[in-house]
This record gives structure tokens, C-alpha cells and sequence, in this order.
């Protein structure tokens, strides 16, 4: 099996069947979809099956139904049933960018069969970019991770096709509640030196809008934030970070990059500066 497509779900109404038709509707076959729902009882979960049944893929979809602690103690308890090569955690109510997604990510891999010679292990992070639902436009990534783009913009896990054994030694750390992904992600690039390749193609379709952006996790956010990078970044790392972060105007950048009539200028900017940078 290729890829395992991992949705957590609670109550998500509609946002379930729409997140798993756009995921069975792609071009490519080999992979399954583990849905791991915190018992609902809004009747997502049986519409699903039907949605299931009529799409004759009963074989490809595992529903596990049973108690959890949040979103990440959910991920981990699906990762457990996961048969794939590469994972990759869609939320309810994300879409894949288009049919062709798995089929665009399946190649590239392919292309990278033989390791880097950088690379000591078979821990391998494949990446794009994402289509941001609310502002219209595509959010460019970088396409080569630094101790500077991991402080400030890493992918986010819709866009990260993970190897399996990026969670053999451990899953998601569930004392965090909102940040326990980009934990994650920079303990695979500082502790276990994982590597990771950009492919500059979109991954998903974000909807946004989520727990991670209330204002009570965004507040929560910023502590978890200030706690990961201190654990894995160096003193002088952090007062560059920092430093670069109020010359380059950030709260400026932030709100151009979410203005829905200013983001796809300024991210069409960005990805020309990434592709400089690149060569």
C-alpha cells in the first residue's frame, strides 16, 4: 500500500463525506483511508458508510469508532491502523487540490528512490503547497527547510506526505493541543535529521476557520510556539529568527499574505523569491 489517508473526525457533518469523496476520487489507487472518529452522533459517520457502500470502497475505507483525548491522541490511535508507506492527515472539511494529487506525489517519490547522500535514515518528508479556501490563492512553502523556515513557516500537515517511519519511534506529543504537528515536524528535522523534499505542487485545499484558530488556541498557540522552538533551536538560532522576523515587518506580511484581495499577489511574490533563493 502506497499511501494511508488519515481523517479524524467528531460531529463533522457534511464536511466528512465531502473530505473523503474528494479523496476517493482520485486518479491513483493504491491507498487506503483510515477514518477515526471520537463517536459521533450528529450521523456523520453512517452517512459515510453509505457514501462507502455506493462508491464500492468498503475494502479501501477503515472506520475505527472509539473514545479519545483530542486530535492528536485521534491521529495516533490512527496512524496504529495504518498500512501505508507514506501518511498523510487530511482534516474534515480540507479537500485534495485536485484528482491527481496522490498520482503527482506517487511519482516524485519514485523519482527520489534513490536516497540523498545526506540521508541516514528512512525518515522522508514530502511536501507541497496549499490552496487557502478563504483568501482564493495558493500559500507557496519553501523549498528547502532551514532552522529559519521551520521557526516560522513550515508546511502544514495537510501537505506532508510522512514516511511510516516517521511514527515508528513516537506519534504526536497530546500534552500539546494545538501545536503538537509542528512538534513533531521539528523533531524530525533537528533530533532525527529526516529529510524532506518540496514538490512545487499544491497538496491540498484548506478550509480553515478551525480550533487552531480561535482566539483562545491562538493564544495557546504562540505559548506552545515560544516552548518547541526553545527545546530545539539554539540561543543565537532564536535571536535570528527573532531579529529577522521584526526587520522583514511580520505582522505587515501576515495580514498581506491573508487579505483575500492582497494574498495571491503577495504569494505570487514569495514563490518568485523562493525560486531565486533556489537557484
Amino acid at each position: 500500500m502506497k499511501f494511508t489517508i488519515v481523517v479524524v473526525c467528531y460531529n463533522a457533518g457534511e464536511k466528512l463525506k465531502e473530505t473523503v469523496t474528494s479523496i476517493l476520487d482520485q486518479s491513483m489507487t493504491d491507498y487506503e483511508v483510515v477514518i477515526k472518529d471520537g463517536m459521533s452522533t450528529d450521523g456523520s459517520i453512517e452517512a459515510l458508510e453509505t457514501l462507502v457502500t455506493e462508491r464500492g470502497a468498503r475494502e479501501r475505507v477503515k472506520i475505527i469508532r472509539e473514545k479519545d483525548q483530542g486530535i492528536y491522541d485521534a491521529m495516533n490511535a490512527a496512524i496504529r491502523h495504518a498500512s501505508g508507506e507514506y501518511y498523510l492527515f487530511l482534516n474534515c472539511g480540507d479537500l485534495f487540490y485536485d484528482e491527481n494529487v496522490l498520482q503527482r506525489f506517487s511519482d516524485a517519490i519514485s523519482e527520489e528512490a534513490v536516497p540523498f547522500p545526506e540521508e541516514k535514515n528512512g525518515l522522508r518528508v514530502f511536501y507541497g503547497n496549499r490552496y487557502l479556501i478563504p483568501t482564493k490563492s495558493v500559500e507557496y512553502i519553501a523549498p528547502r527547510m532551514t532552522p529559519l523556515t521551520c521557526f516560522r513557516n513550515i508546511p502544514c500537515h495537510q501537505c506532508c506526505f510522512y514516511s511510516a517511519d516517521c511514527f515508528a519511534e513516537r506519534g504526536y506529543r497530546t500534552d500539546l493541543k494545538v501545536r503538537a504537528d509542528y512538534e513533531h515536524f521539528l523533531w524530525l528535522f533537528f533530533a532525527k535529521k529526516a529529510s524532506f523534499h518540496y514538490v512545487n505542487a499544491c497538496v491540498a485545499k484548506y478550509e480553515g476557520g478551525g480550533y487552531s484558530e480561535n482566539p483562545e488556541s491562538v493564544k495557546r498557540s504562540a505559548e506552545e510556539h515560544r516552548a518547541i522552538t526553545k527545546r530545539y533551536l539554539s540561543k543565537w538560532q532564536l535571536f535570528y529568527c527573532n531579529a529577522y522576523m521584526i526587520v522583514t515587518l511580520q505582522p505587515l506580511r501576515h495580514f498581506l499574505a491573508t487579505n483575500p484581495f492582497l494574498s495571491k499577489g503577495y504569494n505570487a511574490l514569495i514563490h518568485g523569491l523562493y525560486r531565486i533563493v533556489k537557484k
